[in-house]
């Protein structure tokens, strides 16, 4: 295979011990990180010919091989880029579980500026990593990287899911993304108010890029109407133009008497500054990490908000993208889409039955069937079998 010097790797968690360079008290605090938070493996990547640093994390492989996307940020540190990969890891791991996937958690993350850093080494060479390990970890497309990065992946391993349509992959998940979100919604509405009529109550959007604005047209589709802010301009003039949204300011939404508050952007929004000026009854939207703090889910149950678990309603996009493995099928990534509503039903059952929050809930479900099907099962150790893949060239 052409391609790039032997690259050099350092490996934490269950592996068997390579030669490493890296100082003793660095890696004291990785394998306390690992402890904390229940890491299988995390793989330092490097490659001075390509300019790569990347870190790949296995979370938890119970389920089934980690899946999770690769992104690529001008991390300030060596230790923000591991503290991220660490956090975004886990949160594919209950994820998956929640989902009822046969998938453990994993992310990769590249250190650089994807604006002026990005090349065809660099993700060839990352990809040779991904295929070093053998299927226990799968990657794909996420922020700062394209279906164009992924091709280059794709050069080097086959453990790459959303790759292009001529490849037997899915494509763009935003649309699954959207579609899995509205059902996230329909299972909240029913529970909130007794019927899933989308229409009838309005929204305040949070964010219009691909999956924002694939929702916006699904809930005006459906005749309600909808708020919308983003921090590109062009992106809310899209939403107002072609779908008849109302655009509001960056900081206006939190004070709109919309019904529900669907942030579908950044994380963290739900927050000390924010929670006392929204007058919304149900939380449901497509972002990561929504809430601020643990503390932040507590109040919003004392107040009576209805907080939809965000992996749990985002889960559309992985749900497409792990279909892949056997063999994608549209027909069949859309009707498996309709889960989530399924899926949100017994979180709302459990957060009631338990007394508990939904996002205590939601974990209870994830690690409950993790701990089931660990008791059955050892660690995935590789090689998904990838039908109907084709390779041109």
């Amino acid at each position: 295979m052409p391609g790039f010097p032997v690259p050099e790797r350092v490996i934490g968690g269950n592996t068997p011990p390579v030669h490493s360079t890296v100082p003793t008290p660095e890696f004291a605090m990785i394998f306390e990180s690992l402890a904390k938070n229940g890491h299988e493996e995390v793989v330092f990547c490097h490659n001075a010919d390509a300019g790569l640093k990347a870190i790949i994390a296995i979370h938890n492989s119970v389920l089934g091989p980690a899946l999770g996307g690769l992104r690529m940020w001008p991390y300030a540190s060596e230790q923000e880029a591991l503290n991220d990969v660490l956090r975004l890891s886990r949160g594919m791991t209950y994820k998956a579980a929640v989902s009822g996937l046969n998938l453990g958690g994993g992310k990769a993350v590249i250190w650089g500026d994807p604006n002026k850093d990005k090349s065809e080494a660099l993700f060839r060479a990352i990809g040779r990593f991904v295929n070093s390990l053998n299927g226990r970890y799968i990657t794909a497309e996420d922020v700062g990287i394209d279906v164009n990065d992924m091709e280059y992946v794709f050069r080097e391993t086959d453990y790459v899911t959303g790759v292009h349509q001529v490849h037997g992959g899915s494509g763009d998940p935003s649309p699954f993304t959207a579609y899995g979100t509205l059902q996230g919604l329909m299972a909240a509405l029913q529970v909130k108010y007794g019927h899933e009529e989308v229409g009838k109550f309005s929204y305040a959007v949070q964010g219009a890029g691909h999956v924002g604005m694939q929702f916006i047209k699904l809930l005006r589709e459906q005749g309600a109407k909808v708020f919308v802010t983003d921090i590109n301009q062009t992106l809310v003039q899209k939403a107002v133009d072609d779908y008849g949204a109302e655009a509001v300011s960056l900081d206006a939404i939190y004070d709109t008497d919309a019904d529900v508050y669907s942030p579908c952007a950044l994380g963290g929004t739900v927050n000390e500054q924010t929670l006392p000026r929204l007058k919304c009854k149900i939380i449901c939207g497509a972002a990561n990490n929504q809430l601020a703090t643990e503390a932040i889910g507590d109040e919003l149950n004392a107040r009576g908000v209805l907080y939809a678990p965000d992996y749990a309603v985002n889960a559309g996009g992985l749900m497409n993208v792990s279909l892949e493995i056997d063999g994608y099928n549209r027909e069949r990534a859309m009707r498996m889409m309709r889960t989530i509503y399924y899926n949100l039903g017994k979180i709302f059952q459990i957060a009631s039955r338990d007394g508990i929050p939904t996002y205590k809930a939601a974990d209870r479900m994830a690690e409950e069937r993790i701990d089931l099907i660990g008791r059955v099962k050892l660690p995935y150790m590789g090689q998904p079998r990838f039908l109907g893949r084709m390779r041109h060239g």
